[in-house]
């Protein structure tokens, strides 16, 4: 019995030494995370975005400039340059959002991406219809469109995509050159497209482009309804909302949409247009 004990005894003992041994292990060198997931924070890529959208445009691209300069790879220098682009995106500044959305085009030709050459132009067509230069925003689209289509590797649900985008853009800038009907005839097209079911993820894209429509054409309770049926989280979605409220005599309602539309943190065409935006109509409507 004492044997017994005394071996029991001594096997409690080895695996508590193993286990001190292997937490010690464990603990003492920290755990890496997959290189995948590792985030690496560029404090003048994040100064910059937050300049910009604290209305300080001039000071922000002194922060994006230097984020390029010292950007490791050609895709990080890329997403730099994007940033910069969007810096004059806050200020309705179309012209130089093309010029640096055109390096970033060149910048993705060289590395044969051309989705994201396609995301570029896209970004740039976005930035000058929101800026009122429609012409701009239809050659733009159009080579966005043309460029996604190149891919040797294109698949029909991006396909589909490019096309769906394409539509919804020709349907908006038709809106806002007051032309209704033309503008209808493309949201049917982009429903069309959508109701194959290749691309479910555009779901919240297809109640915004009814809205948008409605909205310029000057159909408010259809747009209001609609716009609440898009993503929420969007910050132009809830600076269309704030807008549909004004026009529809409903200022209360309006400063509460404009309040949040205002407070995102996103540096994206959405936030370039619905923040400089919001904040303007709140002073107006004396918040």
């Amino acid at each position: 019995m004492k044997k017994t004990n005394l071996a029991i005894a001594l096997i409690l003992l080895l695996f508590c030494a193993f286990t001190i041994r292997r937490f010690a292990l464990t603990t003492a060198i920290p755990q890496q995370p997959p290189q995948d997931v590792q985030r690496v924070i560029d404090a003048d890529l994040v100064a910059g975005a937050n300049l910009d959208l604290a209305g300080r445009g001039e000071q922000a691209r002194v922060y994006l400039a230097k984020s390029i300069q010292h950007a490791e790879t050609p895709e990080a220098k890329i997403v730099r340059i994007r940033a910069l682009a969007m810096s004059y995106a806050f200020e309705s500044n179309c012209q130089k959002t093309i010029e640096y959305e055109q390096q970033a085009f060149d910048g993705y030709a060289a590395l044969h991406n051309f989705y994201q050459q396609g995301e570029a132009a896209d970004e740039a067509a976005r930035v000058c219809l929101d800026s009122g230069d429609f012409d701009a925003a239809a050659k733009w689209y159009k080579i966005g469109h043309d460029v996604g289509l190149q891919d040797p590797d294109l698949t029909p649900a991006t396909r589909n995509l490019w096309e769906f985008r394409w539509e919804h853009a020709q349907a908006r800038i038709a809106a806002r050159r007051g032309n209704t009907k033309e503008a209808q005839k493309h949201v049917a097209a982009a429903k069309s497209i959508f109701d194959k079911g290749a691309i479910p993820l555009q779901a919240p894209f297809f109640p915004y482009l009814a809205a948008y429509v409605a909205f310029y054409a000057g159909d408010f309770n259809s747009a209001l309804e609609q716009f609440s049926k898009a993503n929420q989280k969007d910050p132009f979605i809830l600076c269309m909302i704030a807008q549909t409220y004004e026009k529809l005599g409903k200022p209360a309602e309006a400063k509460e949409f404009y309040r949040k539309a205002s407070a995102t943190t996103a540096h994206n065409p959405p936030a370039a247009y619905a923040v400089p935006f919001s904040r303007k109509r709140l002073a107006v409507l004396k918040l």
